[in-house]
């Protein structure tokens, strides 16, 4: 009995240490989730009205004035941005963003995927991970596997750059991103954009709206050249600030759960332990009044 006692001491022990580690780990997330929900909540209609006004630009171009970034042309290459945290303890955060990722390849893109024609571009280790177990022949990139070390525009911008140059060069024909929109602390869900070519903006003929024309100053080409570029890097900044909010808003609601599932564990554990040491106390007596009942016969 001695012994049971000692391991439920020790059980006791342990999930005490690790119920100090899930708050300690709770507090951190809580502190960065505050500044990685302001900045993309300050972000994200900035984002998307240059996202609407872009769709709508490149909706109203004809002939010469088209873009680079909305001609759509036979897929062929695909690349698949997967953007995932470098850590876990996230609950299902990294998971349900990656099979998303992977549900993409399996069904819009069912035949480039069977050619080994769909490229896994990982931002994040844990999407790499996902992706080299169940892709396993699948073209992967880990060039910026590392970019949540710095969320600048400054940093991120570049990486924008490099997708854009690899869709006009041909190299991909389309490029879909897959993420986690930030919703609040306890809320997020995956979500798939196609990134590149840009979305022309629906006309609803039967309803009379028209598309808006906009006068261009100096010209149509100069300003549609610096234009289009910055609001594509501004989209994709927006994508992994999303997915950094998301991150610390998973992770501080599963180390809260943790520590409440901790709170019943020890309850649980202190009962067991109370139980064992009654049996104890009651079979020490038991022995000592059978002791003396002997002695006196």
């Amino acid at each position: 009995m001695g012994a049971n006692l000692k391991e439920v001491r020790e059980r006791i022990k342990s999930v005490i240490s690790t119920q100090q580690i899930t708050k300690a780990m709770k507090m951190v997330s809580a502190a960065k989730l505050r500044r990685a929900q302001q900045a993309i909540v300050q972000l994200r209609p900035y984002s998307e009205k240059l996202n609407e006004m872009l769709s709508n630009i490149l909706s109203n171009l004809d002939g010469d004035g088209s873009s680079v970034y909305n001609t759509e042309r036979e897929v062929r290459n695909v690349a698949i941005v997967v953007v995932t945290s470098n850590r876990g303890l996230a609950g299902a955060l990294n998971t349900n963003i990656s099979k998303a990722a992977s549900e993409i390849a399996r069904t819009k893109y069912a035949e480039q995927l069977a050619a080994d024609k769909v490229t896994f571009i990982n931002i994040g280790k844990k999407g790499y991970d996902y992706v080299r177990r169940v892709h396993k022949t699948a073209p992967v990139i880990t060039d910026y596997i590392n970019a949540f070390s710095d969320l600048s525009f400054d940093r991120i911008a570049p990486i924008a750059g490099a997708l854009m140059a690899d869709f006009a060069s041909g190299k991909y024909d389309a490029i879909e991103i897959v993420y986690s929109k930030f919703k609040n602390a306890a809320t997020q869900f995956y979500q798939a954009e196609q990134f590149l070519p840009v979305r022309k903006m629906p006309v609803d003929k039967n309803a009379g709206k028209k598309k808006a024309d906009y006068i261009f100053e100096p010209d149509q080409k100069s300003l549609l050249e610096y234009l289009v570029p910055t609001i594509l890097q501004t989209q994709f900044h927006k994508t992994l600030l999303d997915t950094h909010a998301s991150e610390h808003g998973a992770r501080m609601t599963a180390m809260d759960k943790a520590t409440e599932n901790a709170d019943a564990l020890l309850k649980e554990l202190k009962i067991n332990y109370n139980k064992a040491r009654q049996e104890a106390i009651t079979n020490e007596l038991s022995e000592i009044v059978g002791g003396a009942a002997a002695l006196s016969n």
